[in-house]
């Protein structure tokens, strides 16, 4: 099939024809099982250079003017027809564009989910930022707080960011070093 998409910002070995991301996003839906926005979607996409911002916004009306997806408050999610796409046409797509755009869309769920349960805070002082890391247990309460100053606001962007990345890892990490179990601390680290 010859390319049918506009191109600009896709990779080599990214989706060409609009038939090949509506596909993708079903399989995508499909396989998170989860509510997706529209800028989640054009995210990964765009994010894996494996589809073009402009054909995504029309892959998702496309399939939603369809009734393959549907539009809830949470974002997109994928309806019977959509899943029936994603199962029978995805083996037609590359494995290493499945492979990527499941994992972005897996790392997008795990950062939102740590986002929600979890929080840090940046409070300008007079010689730099205090950045403090809530870990969130669940119940209401929190396992851990940690405050931390930093000379300036781009090394507080730095901690939240790698904070949100692994904060189980983080709580982890400090209760061993706390506990003084040093072999768990140098195995989480290699």
């Amino acid at each position: 099939m010859g390319k049918d998409a506009f191109t600009g910002g896709v990779d080599p070995g990214g989706l060409w024809t609009k038939n090949d991301i509506r596909i993708l996003i079903c399989y995508i839906l499909s396989s998170v099982d989860a509510p997706l926005s529209g800028e989640d979607i054009s995210g990964i996409l765009q994010g894996k250079a494996l589809a073009n911002y402009f054909e995504t916004g029309d892959a998702l009306a496309g399939l939603e003017g369809l009734g393959h997806i549907r539009s809830t408050q949470e974002g997109y999610v994928i309806e019977p027809t959509g899943r029936e796409i994603a199962g029978s046409l995805d083996t037609g797509l590359p494995l290493t564009v499945r492979d990527k755009a499941l994992e972005a869309a897996v790392s997008l769920l795990a950062r939102a989910r740590a986002e929600r349960e979890n929080r840090v805070e940046t409070e300008d002082l007079e010689n730099g930022c205090r950045v403090r890391c809530r870990i969130s247990g669940g119940g209401g309460g929190d396992l851990m707080e940690l405050g931390i100053y930093v000379p300036d606001r781009a090394q507080a962007r730095i901690i939240e960011e790698n904070f949100y990345k692994d904060p189980e890892g983080i709580y982890q990490l400090l209760l061993a070093a706390l506990t003084g179990d040093k072999d768990f601390a140098r195995e989480y680290l290699s």
